[in-house]
This record gives structure tokens, C-alpha cells and sequence, in this order.
């Protein structure tokens, strides 16, 4: 098990320092000059060159790559052009948004998507599975931000049991956070929790199909039982893939919602820092993000490992 794991962990080191070098190479070849959109066309040329100088934007492109991951290694993700703030207390302080938010979202999609695709799935080719699958492909179709609107227009506006946006924080105190975060969460969860009822469903499925499952069902033993104690955690390994991806996007993918919903998120924060050309600011929470990416890859990794022995044994 430990040399299962510390091939894992060194293909995600790799896969950072590979994926460092992508982002601080798109980020130099971008059109148009940080330092002249933070001076403005009035700018005089010498003025411009100071600025140049004290961003940095004058040294040779490897130093800067190397000064860059140096400080990534520390912890120091450098200093915001538009902010005036170091990257990484902007991050610290969008993460308690966007991480509650992205954990909400996965719980609310787990705890839907699994039991409908199992429900769906003991009852194939019936009218439970039909609507439950009909329903999954709704969901699947339907964009999130125009579900967004729709939750505030019902739950905000009508029936005004929830704010329509914005966050108080948690100094206001941790259910007025919670009630801030409700219906962006649902939002974001209903797409995924159809995309994992469907995989949940297929998974089964295929291993329903199986020798083995036919023969515990030959022995006598109920359906259900089998369902639970023999099909269910061998259908498990497509199940985590899914959900390992889903909260990557979850956390990384919520700049319409996020924006909808008016949250001080790091969706937000690297919308605004595009459209204001302040690549630190982009570079810091894209590195952050494909880490959390690598790390939670691992975690399923190792998930797959413990619901499959025969992976620790292959490794």
C-alpha cells in the first residue's frame, strides 16, 4: 500500500510542476501589458518602465518563472497589482466562500444522485426508472445559472425564506453564512446529482450482469441484499471517479454562479482578475485549483484502492 501511494504521489508532483510551467507560459503569451492597463494610455514612457521594473516585467523569463515557483514552494504566491494585497490572503479569504459552498454542493448532489441510481437501477426498464432517468436528463439539460434564477425568483423573491445573495460572513454568525449558501449550493448540486444518478444506474448495471451476481441470486438471496452487500461496492470505483471530478468543477467552476448569486468567491476573484489583466492574481488560484485537482485525483486513488484490493496489489 505504501509504494501504491507514493507512486500516486509522485505522478501528482510531476503533473504540478508540468502544469506550472503550462500556466506561467499562457499567462506570458496573453496580448497586452499589465503594467500599461494599470497606468492607463496617459501614462508616460517613463513612468511606464519604473512600473515595469517594480512588477518585475523587465527580468528574463526564466527568472521570473523560477522566482515565481520559489515562492509558490513557501507559500508566498507574490503581491496583487490591483488589490495591493499578497495573492494569498485574497485567496484565504474567498476559500471560506467557495470551499463551504463546493462541499455543500457535493453532499447535497451525493445524497440524491445514489439512491436515485440505485432505485433506478433495481427497477430497470420499469416507470420508476424511466421517470427517474427522464428526470437525471433534465437536469442534465437544463443550464445552471438559468436554475439559479429560478430558485430566487421562487425561494428569494416569492416565498422569501432565503437571501437572493450576497454573504454576510461568519462573524454574522454560521447559520446566516449557511442560509447565504442554500440556494447556490442546490444550484450548483441538481446538474451534477443527474450526472452521477446516471453513472450510479450504468455502474450497477453492468454489474448486475455479472457471474457472480447471478450466482448469489441462484443461492437464494434476496435482491436487495444482493444489491447492497455484493453490487453495489464493486460499482463503486466509476461512482468515485465521478465525484472526485465533480468537486474540482464544484470549487473550480462556479464563476457564473458565483457571480449570480453575488459571492465573494474565488470564482469571482478570478473573473474579475482576467477582465483586469492581474495575472498573479490568475496564476495563484489557477495553480491552487489544479492542486486541488491532483490531491482529491489521490484521494480517489486511493479510494479505488480500498474498495479494490486487487489495484494495491497491481501497483
Amino acid at each position: 500500500m505504501t509504494a501504491y501511494i507514493l507512486n500516486r504521489v509522485l505522478i501528482g508532483l510531476a503533473t504540478l510542476l508540468l502544469a506550472s510551467v503550462v500556466v506561467f507560459g499562457v499567462m506570458e503569451v496573453l496580448p497586452g501589458d499589465a503594467a500599461q492597463l494599470m497606468l492607463g494610455m496617459s501614462g508616460s514612457p517613463e513612468a511606464l518602465a519604473n512600473l515595469r521594473t517594480q512588477m518585475g516585467l523587465d527580468e528574463p523569463l526564466v527568472w521570473r518563472y523560477l522566482h515565481w515557483i520559489g515562492g509558490l514552494l513557501t507559500g508566498d504566491f507574490g503581491r496583487s497589482y490591483t488589490y495591493s494585497s499578497p495573492v494569498a490572503d485574497l485567496i484565504r479569504e474567498r476559500l471560506v466562500v467557495s470551499l463551504p459552498l463546493a462541499l455543500m454542493s457535493l453532499v447535497l448532489s451525493t445524497v440524491i444522485a445514489l439512491p436515485v441510481g440505485i432505485f433506478a437501477a433495481a427497477r430497470r426498464g420499469r416507470l420508476p426508472d424511466t421517470l427517474s432517468m427522464g428526470a437525471a436528463q433534465l437536469g442534465v439539460a437544463v443550464p445552471n445559472f438559468w436554475f439559479a434564477l429560478l430558485l430566487i425568483y421562487a425561494f428569494a423573491v416569492w416565498l422569501k425564506w432565503l437571501p437572493a445573495g450576497g454573504f454576510p460572513g461568519w462573524n454574522g454568525g454560521i447559520w446566516n453564512g449557511v442560509k447565504s449558501l442554500i440556494l447556490p449550493a442546490i444550484a450548483l448540486a441538481l446538474p451534477q446529482a443527474a450526472i452521477l444518478a446516471r453513472v450510479t444506474r450504468s455502474a450497477l448495471l453492468d454489474v448486475l450482469g455479472e457471474d457472480y451476481i447471478r450466482t448469489a441470486r441462484a443461492k437464494g438471496l434476496p435482491r436487495g441484499r444482493v444489491l447492497r452487500r455484493h453490487a453495489l461496492r464493486n460499482a463503486m470505483i466509476p461512482v468515485l471517479t465521478i465525484l472526485g471530478l465533480q468537486f474540482a468543477f464544484l470549487l473550480a467552476g462556479t464563476i457564473i454562479i458565483e457571480n449570480v448569486f453575488y459571492l465573494p468567491g474565488l470564482g469571482r476573484l478570478i473573473f474579475q482578475a482576467i477582465t483586469q489583466r492581474d495575472l498573479i492574481v490568475v496564476e495563484g488560484v489557477v495553480m491552487l485549483l489544479v492542486a486541488s485537482v491532483i490531491v482529491v485525483n489521490i484521494l480517489v486513488d486511493l479510494a479505488y484502492a480500498v474498495v479494490d484490493p486487487r489495484l494495491r496489489e497491481a501497483a
